[in-house]
Order: C-alpha cells, then sequence, then structure tokens
C-alpha cells in the first residue's frame, strides 16, 4: 500500500491538506498530513529546517512506513527534499507542489526575489518569525474568497530559522524519482533549480491551471495527480 506523508507550506499545518486526504484514503492509500514544528498546533517550539527535516523522517519512521511518497508544498519541499534522501529504500516517490527545493549550501531566504538581505530584515523586524500573508495577497491565485478566508484565518507565524539554515544534500536531488508540480498561476515556468532538475530522466512535470495553493482550489485534481504518482 502506497503511503502518502504530506507537508504543507509555510504558516500551514496538516489541516491546509483536509480535503486531499479524503480521496487518497478512498483509493486505498495511507494519507499521513504532517505540521511541521513551531506552526499550527505546534507553535512556540524551537525550529529550524533541521528540525523540519527530522520531523518528516521521524515520522515515517515512528509510523513504519514504506512505499512511501512524500509531498512538499513551497518551502516545505527544501525539507522534503532532504528527508527524501534520509529514508532510504522506503522512498517510492517524491512530489514538489509548486515548491522550492534543496540545494545543497542554500536556503529558502537565499533565493528570496527581494534579496536575501531583504528577507532576513523582515523577519528580524518581527521577531524571527515571517509572518502571515494577508487577505489581499491571495488574490489572483484561484481561490474563492471561502478559500481565502481559510487560509488567512487558519495561518501562524512561520519559524525564521527554518529559512535560512543552509540545505545539506548528499547526492545530486535529480537521482531521485520525483514529480514537479508547477501551478501556473503562480508563474508558467519553474525556478532555474527546478529546471536543471527537470533534465534527470526519474523527474517528471505535472501542470496545474491554478495558484500556490492547490490544495485548496483544486484539491480534488492534485489528489488525482498525486495518486497518477504511484505509478
Amino acid at each position: 500500500m502506497t503511503d502518502f506523508v504530506l507537508v504543507a507550506g509555510a504558516w500551514l499545518g496538516s489541516w491546509a491538506w483536509d480535503e486531499v486526504v479524503p480521496e487518497l484514503r478512498a483509493a486505498g492509500c495511507g494519507a499521513h498530513a504532517l505540521t511541521l514544528s513551531g506552526v499550527a498546533e505546534r507553535q512556540g517550539q524551537p525550529a529550524g529546517q533541521r528540525t523540519h527535516v527530522e520531523d518528516i523522517v521521524g515520522e515515517v519512521e515512528r509510523l513504519d512506513l514504506r512505499d512511501v511518497v512524500l509531498v512538499g508544498h513551497s518551502y516545505a519541499g527544501i525539507p522534503v527534499g532532504q528527508a527524501a534522501e534520509r529514508i532510504g529504500d522506503r522512498l517510492a516517490r517524491v512530489v514538489f507542489v509548486d515548491s522550492e527545493i534543496p540545494v545543497d549550501g542554500a536556503s529558502f531566504a537565499s533565493n528570496w526575489w527581494q534579496g536575501e538581505e531583504r528577507f532576513e530584515a523582515g523577519l528580524a523586524e518581527n521577531g524571527g518569525f515571517w509572518q502571515p500573508l494577508s487577505a489581499e495577497e491571495y488574490d489572483g491565485q484561484g481561490l474563492s474568497s471561502e478559500q481565502i478566508a481559510r487560509l488567512a484565518a487558519g495561518a501562524t507565524p512561520h519559524p525564521g530559522a527554518s529559512l535560512t539554515e543552509p540545505a545539506v544534500l548528499t547526492r545530486p536531488l535529480g537521482e531521485l524519482p520525483a514529480t514537479y508540480v508547477k501551478c501556473l498561476l503562480d508563474g508558467p515556468e519553474p525556478n532555474d533549480d527546478v529546471a536543471e532538475s527537470l533534465k534527470s530522466e526519474r523527474w517528471r512535470l505535472v501542470d496545474m491551471d491554478t495558484g500556490h495553493w492547490p490544495m485548496f482550489s483544486q484539491p480534488h485534481e492534485l489528489a488525482r495527480i498525486l495518486l497518477d504518482q504511484r505509478r
């Protein structure tokens, strides 16, 4: 039986997958949505990026999962990609959902569109946390007003240390069996790091005609895509 381990991006907990998990289970799969340390119901727990890698590896080992599809959305692609290396032959595939991917020695902040210094200054201004988006900042991402309200109400500040700590990889990410899901409303092309990994014969690219939060805007379509990755 395939077991999906689902990790949402910054500010979000396991609740972000509430409309995806039932469809995976209805198809006969295990589905385990994970909240990373320091966010949602785990607020207040100290968390760097290595903590988040350990959260994911620990969940796989605690549940003794096999034939695992690790799913990382947005920021979570960085710890998920590192965890995928760590779980060895338990891994069936890793799926990056419109996410960043780990680059050895680089952090989430390294690739911030306004520059790393600007990003880190924003964290310092907010007590070391990345503040969630306002409701208005979700516009243009294929979300209904109800979906935006749910996102905005559930999001919690994200621990900044996890965003500035560099990733550690022991081999090229292209060696992993992987799928990258590109959400087209968030930009038509994958970033340069993703494009380089997609040159690997072990990687697939899937497009979704929606925005950066497909587990809210198109949960049924996202579940179908995830189920397709069992093949």
